[in-house]
């Protein structure tokens, strides 16, 4: 049975009424940076209306060319992007440097990339200041200087989001959290308390990242060609149904294309799917010295 693939355009409504793109081009992991300038342009070509960076990427000002070259207007492009663990303490001049990267005059998504400050003199996490802070700096950002539509985070476990909600001056529920999410990482418990708290999850490296081990995965690439797809549009499908926000990275336009056309799985696909991490085990593909998973 071949399955019917389709570019649906899904989109979702954040918490704050923001609408956001279901499928975004993720544009972590590069040697070359100026790449990104012709994949985003060519992602754009394609359909892409939704595109996620962060100042540690380094790209920002590649992407912004190749949105202004693309000459599709700023607010048919939702654009998300991050600040960085040593930019905490200077949140609006950290957020203007990326807005001037980017050429644009505000983000549709702003994060908090990890939940951990650093002194950038040190190199070590301060001992007065932590992402709470950061977060409340930037929710006065949020409120009052029109740069910022939406306020999410990213690799926040539930234990570090209840402290952050649980603050008595943190008024604006995230909108996202950035995680890394596909079959081989699940993440229930926390799955289900962001559904709870009407917070998005925002997969990245769905597909596995480099050498991954889920595009040769044996169920995963029988699901595949029992419905003639490949194992990448099984994983993005499966990401979209379990109505989460998907980010997979390309450089090739064959694959950009293919990302972005879906199918529906059918009930034993998708729980089987969902069950994948119990025959195969859990797989982290990104891991920081610096963040504890299990905090």
């Amino acid at each position: 049975m071949v399955a019917q693939l389709e570019i649906r355009n899904e989109k979702y409504t954040l918490n704050n009424g923001t609408v956001i793109p279901a499928i975004g081009l993720g544009t972590w992991q590069s040697d070359n940076r100026h790449e990104f300038y012709d994949s985003v342009k060519c992602a754009l070509k394609n359909g892409y209306r939704h595109i996620d960076t962060a100042a540690c990427y380094k790209n920002e000002e590649y992407i912004g060319k190749a949105i202004k070259d693309s000459c599709i207007p700023r607010e048919e492009i939702f654009i998300t992007t991050k600040i960085w663990n040593d930019r905490h303490k200077d949140v609006a001049k950290a957020l203007d440097e990326s807005l001037e990267k980017l050429g644009v005059e505000y983000v549709d998504l702003y994060l908090v990339h990890w939940p951990v400050s650093i002194d950038p003199k040190t190199g070590k996490p301060y001992d007065d200041w932590d992402y709470v802070d950061t977060y409340k700096a930037l929710q006065k950002l949020y409120k009052e200087s029109g740069k910022i539509k939406a306020l999410g985070v990213s690799n926040f476990t539930k234990k570090k989001l209840e402290r952050l909600l649980n603050d008595p001056e943190v008024d604006v529920v995230p909108v996202v959290n950035q995680i890394e999410a596909h079959p081989l990482l699940t993440q229930d418990e926390l799955y289900k308390y962001l559904e709870e708290k009407n917070i998005k999850i925002a997969a990245y490296s769905p597909l596995g990242s480099a050498h991954s081990p889920l595009i040769k995965n044996e169920t995963i690439l029988e699901i595949a060609n029992k419905n003639g797809v490949d194992a990448g549009q099984v994983l993005i499908s499966w990401a979209v149904q379990r109505k989460t926000i998907v980010l997979p990275k390309s450089v090739k336009e064959s694959r950009l294309i293919s990302n972005l056309k879906t199918f529906i799985l059918s009930d034993k696909d998708f729980e089987t799917l969902n069950k994948l991490s119990e025959k195969y085990g859990v797989v982290r593909t990104c891991t920081m010295e610096y963040n504890n998973f299990d905090d």
